[in-house]
């Protein structure tokens, strides 16, 4: 399924891919190209961002001959990758998902535990030490599996672009002719980055040159590595990294079929986080445009606090039980403060309005772009009564709060009443297309 994106980047983890761990060699000008027909690289959205997946090994004939013990092995190698721990590393808190991915996807176990504020900052990793003890504590308390965790990272500092390159079809240009053009289109300097690509599409325009629609991802390659590292020493083994985009459509969209013709609408996913939120725009099969936006519930904390006069971890409680849409008090507030505090919000929700009108001016100028139908919005502050609501007046654009379940069978020990609204990206990364 192709809203699964998990991008190559080959050289991510030391040792793994053609770099390591070493700068990038800055491109050279594309050469003319040889005529030969382009060999897309699997998927992008099905590519780990650090490894490659490899087929399944055909039989050999000598293999009813392998000894028993091996054959065991393999086969136990084989179903435990379709077992894998979503991990999301937020401001807040760390979340992880267990999924079972037999057929349909099964969510087995879910875990939460906040974290201390200061390691994580707008996506950044500041504390890459107190990080991997945080991870160790987090995994060795909730019983988690250590192997197949795949890691969601999102940040303004991760470039997301999609372009067209002409008169190019051989393989080998077409790399050189990417990363050419990542120089112009990203603000990464290259030697300080990590990048992959998929070809979207590919056609031939009105003079019979083709033309190849590129989707491309850079990252900077230390920010990257900090993860890696914490991970490493907290004793996980990533089997893959993630953009928390692609990982959040994969959670709350259903991809249109293969064979089904374009799309009417584009599928339009926010998740608020805790100091920001992710916006994510697709065409019913590819992330086309994502953005992180500096809002996220903290905000609305900080508007809380100031009208009551309290501390911001105060307010949140008054947060959970407060309602838009109605004149309910919360327990603790007279009806004047409670009136003043939806006020506040409201001043707030204008705000993270205008990002998101932004961010949908700047995809809708895109070519090729889709028009917006709805936005679906998740994480814990959507659940807020009356947001979407506020959100749907504000925008001109129908707006619900999205069900993170929707495409995952529920184990056993998975309690449906459950709030898991921020746990819609770890969700996603754990769903194995």
């Amino acid at each position: 399924m192709d809203l699964k994106k998990e991008i190559k980047f080959s050289d991510l983890l030391p040792g793994k891919g053609k770099g390591g761990s070493k700068a990038e060699k800055a491109p050279k000008e594309p050469k003319e190209p040889k005529q030969k027909p382009a060999k897309n690289k699997a998927p992008l959205l099905k590519r780990e961002l650090s490894f490659k997946r490899k087929p399944k090994p055909k039989a050999l004939p000598d293999q009813a001959d392998r000894p028993k013990k091996e054959r065991k092995r393999r086969d136990a190698s084989q179903k435990r990758a379709k077992r894998v721990v979503g991990l999301k590393i937020g401001a807040s808190q760390l979340a992880a998902a267990r999924v079972v991915n037999n057929g349909s996807p099964e969510l087995v176990q879910v875990a939460r535990k906040e974290l201390e504020p200061g390691l994580v900052v707008a996506g950044e990793l500041r504390e890459p030490e107190l990080l991997a003890d945080a991870l160790r504590s987090f995994f060795r308390e909730h019983r988690l599996p250590r192997q197949g965790v795949r890691l969601g990272i999102a940040s303004n500092r991760i470039g997301v672009r999609s372009f067209e390159i002409a008169g190019i079809t051989d393989p080998h240009q077409l790399e050189n002719a990417v990363r050419f053009r990542a120089q112009e289109v990203l603000p990464i300097p290259l030697e300080e980055a990590v990048l992959d690509y998929q070809v979207l599409s590919q056609r031939t325009d009105e003079d019979g040159n083709p033309l190849v629609r590129i989707l491309l991802v850079v990252a900077y390659r230390e920010q990257i590595d900090r993860y890696v590292s914490a991970c490493k020493k907290a004793g996980l083994r990533l089997s893959g990294i993630d953009l928390e985009a692609f990982a959040l459509l994969r959670a709350l969209a259903e991809p249109r079929p293969e064979g089904e013709g374009g799309a009417e609408a584009a599928v339009v996913v926010v998740s608020i986080g805790h100091d920001r939120s992710t916006f994510a725009v697709s065409d019913g099969r590819i992330c086309e445009f994502t953005r992180v936006l500096e809002w996220g519930g903290a905000t609305l904390d900080v508007a809380i606090a100031r009208e009551l006069d309290v501390a911001p971890s105060e307010a949140e409680p008054v947060k959970r039980n407060l309602s838009l849409g109605g004149e309910v008090v919360p327990e603790g507030l007279t009806p004047e403060q409670a009136h003043a505090v939806r006020d506040a919000v409201r001043r707030q929700l204008q705000t993270f309005a205008r990002e998101l009108v932004s961010s949908l001016q700047f995809y809708q100028n895109q070519p090729g772009s889709l028009g917006i139908g709805e936005i679906v919005i998740t994480g814990g502050t959507a659940q807020l009564g009356g947001l979407a609501e506020e959100l749907q007046k504000l925008i001109g654009v129908r707006v619900t709060v999205g069900d993170p379940l929707s495409r995952v069978k529920l184990g056993r020990k998975i309690r449906e009443t459950e709030q898991l609204g921020s746990l819609s990206v770890a969700i996603g990364l754990g769903i194995e297309d």
